[in-house]
């Protein structure tokens, strides 16, 4: 049974990532707002910590790339964004007892730092996306040789967004060597990551079944960095967008199994999402935090804080909303905990976390905005940060799957139809 409180050896590092947030984030998170595409030194602080946190083993994941399935254990098949069918993973072997490992390290200290800043979180050296996808499918020799690099993630395709089973970029063998080409937007650290994580397929008549991922070094030069995004929020991490262009990568640096398996759906590369959209739903908890601590604080001051001996019908307008959106926001923790918990316990939670995410990115917009009517003018003055936040938070309900695909993942595990059948 999963225990709703922190587990101990967590709780030193969810006090680091909190005086992170509040010490370090908050205090530069205007400053980076405003300077789009300016790298943030402040992070290198930030991840020296990380690593002493996780050299000494207080850490247990401090980020992304520390979100990976145990090894002992058969990593479930996900039907993530695009498009699987609904069978269940084979040979996943639950734990035993009630572990917490790197998963829900992971969602604990994210729901913290971006409680500071989610641009700031995204920016931090080797906790990637990428990370995770590597983390996810990586072979043992694979994880060594990647393990201390920072790694960024390319899926979409400017006429591929939520459907990554239509992906277009091509990889085909040659000799030792796999050749790339296509063209790959809005990937997260794409210019600052030492690595990409390249998604394409080995053969388009095949769909989502022949797509695999590839890890390809920064400097490669058939990697062409073509622009990056002005974004509406997040805008301390950078988004590149690139060109891939006869980009040849050893064939060693294929992540999961090289063969086309036409029985298994998107294969390896789909079970990123399974570590990923729990990481995603945990920025969203985190960021909702932030946003009902500042209105709850603002409120008070005016004299409209919260009577908890008062039943809703006799409160405030503003008082009872924000009874709601709290209620709202402990839906989104715990599903968030449920997702990443089943993940440690080597339980199949594709659904899970299409649940969270989903119940996450939407709950996060809906208290944005919601707590900018109700502090009013402090909402969208730049001199707080609750309109950054509410910029911010639309990408959450955007990425690693929108909302709509969130929901489709669920009802096709729920209703037990492939993608096919549901239209």
């Amino acid at each position: 049974m999963i225990d709703l409180e922190i587990p101990k050896k967590f709780v030193p590092l969810v006090k680091q990532a909190g005086s992170m947030a509040d010490e370090v984030f908050r205090p530069v998170s205007r400053k980076y707002d405003l300077a789009e595409h300016e790298y943030p030194r402040e992070l290198d602080l930030v991840s020296a910590l990380i690593d002493g946190m996780s050299d000494s083993g207080a850490g247990g994941g401090a980020g992304a790339a520390g979100s990976t399935q145990a090894k002992d254990e058969a990593p479930a098949t996900t039907d993530a964004n695009e498009a699987t069918g609904v069978k269940k993973p084979a040979g996943k072997k639950a734990s035993k007892g009630n572990k917490n490992g790197a998963n829900m390290s992971s969602a604990l200290s994210i729901m913290e730092t971006c409680r500071g800043d989610v641009g700031l979180t995204l920016s931090i050296p080797r906790q990637g996306l990428g990370n995770a996808a590597i983390a996810a499918v990586a072979n043992d020799e694979q994880k060594e040789r990647y393990g201390n690099r920072w790694a960024a993630m390319a899926i979409t395709e400017p006429d591929t967004g939520s459907d990554s089973g239509n992906i277009r970029t091509t990889a085909t063998k040659d000799g030792d060597e796999y050749v790339l080409n296509g063209e790959k937007i809005f990937v997260t650290s794409g210019e600052r990551a030492e690595l990409v994580v390249v998604w394409a397929t080995l053969d388009k008549s095949l769909g989502k079944k022949a797509i695999k991922s590839f890890v390809v070094e920064r400097s490669n030069p058939g990697l062409k960095l073509v622009r990056l995004e002005h974004k509406l929020g997040i805008r301390a991490s950078d988004t590149a967008a690139f060109v891939l262009d006869d980009c040849r990568v050893p064939a060693s640096d294929l992540l999961g199994d090289p063969e086309i398996r036409t029985e298994g759906g998107f294969g390896g590369a789909m079970q990123t999402f399974d570590n990923t959209r729990p990481l995603v739903a945990s920025m969203a908890v985190g960021l909702t935090r932030a946003c009902l601590d500042f209105t709850r604080a603002a409120l008070e001051k005016t004299g409209h804080g919260q009577d908890w001996d008062a039943p809703i019908a006799a409160q405030s307008y503003a008082s009872a909303r924000l009874v709601q959106m709290e209620a709202d926001y402990e839906a989104a923790l715990l599903l968030t905990l449920r997702a990443a918990w089943m993940a440690d316990n080597g339980k199949p939670n594709s659904m899970e976390a299409s649940m969270a995410k989903a119940k996450a990115g939407r709950t996060c917009v809906d208290v944005a905005l919601s707590c900018i009517e109700l502090v009013g003018v402090d909402g969208y003055a730049e001199t707080e940060l609750l309109e950054k936040w509410a910029r911010d938070s639309k990408i959450l309900d955007i990425f690693e799957g929108t909302q709509q695909i969130q929901l489709l993942v669920v009802a096709r595990r729920l209703l037990g139809l492939t993608s096919g059948q549901l239209k």
